[in-house]
């Protein structure tokens, strides 16, 4: 598993600028399967991720 915002392995250090309140905010960059960089839409309501490999993430709730 890799780590959504910087990329590097989740077991590699702490990552402190990472986990902070920020962060939490911000959709992912990487792909936590395969650390490849990701297609972020960010809109008014969301966003969505897609990593050419895994497919796409987004922000939405699923409900019903």
């Amino acid at each position: 598993m890799f780590c959504v915002h910087c990329g590097l392995p989740e077991a590699e250090g702490e990552h402190p600028g990472c986990r902070g309140a920020r962060a939490a905010l911000e959709p992912p960059r990487f792909c936590p399967e395969c650390a490849r960089r990701m297609v972020v839409q960010i809109t008014p309501v969301g966003w969505s991720a897609r990593c050419s490999r895994h497919g796409e993430t987004t922000s939405a709730v699923a409900t019903g």
